[in-house]
């Protein structure tokens, strides 16, 4: 124990080790759809399911380990979501691509993010972005991944005339995220420190109670096939190898690595912003502190993964969960770490906290809604849009680029496109005010860098 604290700097951060560990299960528990949701997202593509799935868990848990223990950072890794759509529907269904030249891509782009990381540059780019800047794109992915976590819960839902819409809730799928939602927010209100963690555990169990007695769609456990598990792992291990000569014979094949390279680089940065601030881990100058090694474990991450058999592996927001229940050391990391290898023996159980397919949409795709964990995200989201607070809203420099980059955030679902808009039009007003010295220079060359990306389509 004292070796634990000691390491991890358990009690000079002021926390403790069985909150650690709790922050480490929370932040699990919040982000444990993504075993699932990647598997069958990236099996559309021809990849063996079995082999996602292990390769989901492991990257997670080798990227995990490696941010707690070499970073000391309570941050939980594992693909991203907008990437493994990016990976399906872009690289393989529209450019035609297989599985395996996707994954040499998802390989290469790993090891520039790394050579980036250990260059320092990362880190440059980073700490030149304005104080208030940090905190709006904090701010933003708090009210972006409340909008995912509404829409998890199918309480926000597509529509064809408004866009969005209020869903039904008289669905019982529905009905039990927004038990979830007032559950945990009651339980915030009171001051109980266990609020997340006791509200995914309630939901869960009376979605199982609600699924016997009768109620259709309702979570449920699913004892399933373990030998399956491993079935395809043989065929997607390094499997990267066998597509780089497919990969570079591709028109595309600069365009397609500069995307994955571009939008995991500034998904992780505004991650890494936003949760290292609500953690305390920013500095007076605003600078994350011992960020470079943060940095360096995400790319290891990628790389993992690629050669595992899964696409780019990057920083969550779901983090959040974990860190708002206490979390704020290494040692919340390797919990999740572990929990992630663990997660390949107890699978069956995670079929409780998993998403519920409650329809199919008018192209063939399951609707799922995932109204255990949607509530965490909720609040974790509330939370984190008290970051508003310290923006200066009397400089309009600021106002404008951080107004700009929560809205496109949320409205183009994407935290790499909301962050591309704000540094866009930072520069030009203060070139509009004559203060164009005032500007670091990275962030000229940011600005510049987001236009051509988004020019070239590739943001």
């Amino acid at each position: 124990m004292e070796f634990l604290k000691t390491y991890f700097k358990i009690e000079e951060r002021g926390s403790k080790i069985g909150t650690e560990l709790i922050a480490g299960l929370t932040t699990f528990l919040a982000m444990a759809y993504i075993l699932p949701v990647n598997s069958l997202m990236l099996s559309a593509t021809g990849m063996p399911i079995g082999g996602v799935f292990f390769a989901t868990a492991v990257a997670a848990a080798i990227a995990t380990l490696i941010m707690g223990f070499f970073a000391n950072y309570p941050v939980a890794l594992a693909p991203g979501m907008g990437l493994n759509a990016f990976f399906t529907y872009t690289i393989v269904f529209s450019y035609g691509l297989s599985w395996q030249a996707a994954l040499a891509a998802v390989l290469i782009s790993g090891i520039l993010f790394f050579i980036v990381s250990i260059s320092g540059l990362r880190k440059m780019i980073i700490n030149a972005i304005p104080q208030g800047l940090k905190f709006a794109v904090g701010a933003g992915i708090g009210f972006f991944i409340t909008f995912i976590g509404l829409t998890n819960a199918g309480i926000i839902v597509s529509n064809p005339a408004t866009f969005v819409a209020l869903g039904n809730l008289e669905h019982p799928t529905v009905l039990l995220g927004v038990f979830g939602i007032v559950l945990v927010v009651i339980l915030y209100s009171i001051g109980n420190k266990f609020s997340l963690i006791i509200s995914i555990a309630v939901t869960a169990i009376v979605g199982l109670i609600l699924g016997a007695l009768g109620v259709d769609m309702m979570p449920a456990y699913n004892a399933g096939e373990m030998g399956g598990l491993f079935s395809g792992t043989k065929e997607t291990a390094f499997a990267a190898f066998s597509g780089f000569g497919e990969l570079f014979n591709h028109p595309e094949v600069f365009g397609i690595i500069f995307a994955l390279w571009f939008v995991d680089f500034f998904d992780t940065a505004g991650t890494l912003m936003a949760v290292g601030n609500q953690a305390g881990l920013v500095d007076d100058k605003g600078e994350l502190v011992g960020s470079d090694k943060a940095l360096i474990a995400d790319s290891i991450g990628t790389m993992s993964g690629a050669l595992l058999g899964t696409s780019n592996v990057t920083s969550y927001i779901e983090s959040a969960t974990g860190i708002e229940q206490g979390g704020k050391t290494g040692l919340t990391s390797v919990t999740v770490g572990v929990l992630f290898l663990l997660s390949l023996l107890i699978y069956p159980l995670l079929s409780v906290v998993n998403g519920v397919v409650v329809g199919f949409n008018d192209f063939g795709d399951a609707i799922v809604y995932s109204p255990v964990t949607s509530m965490a995200l909720v609040m974790v989201g509330a939370l984190m849009i008290t970051q508003l607070k310290n923006i200066n809203w009397e400089k309009k420099e600021i106002v404008i680029p951080a107004f700009l980059t929560i809205v496109f955030m949320i409205l183009s679902y994407s935290i790499a496109t909301g962050i591309a808009v704000g540094f866009i039009f930072y520069p030009i007003i203060m070139i509009a005010q004559r203060r164009w010295r005032e500007v670091n220079p990275m962030m000229y060359a940011l600005s510049l860098l987001f236009l051509v990306a988004f020019i070239t389509g590739s943001l």
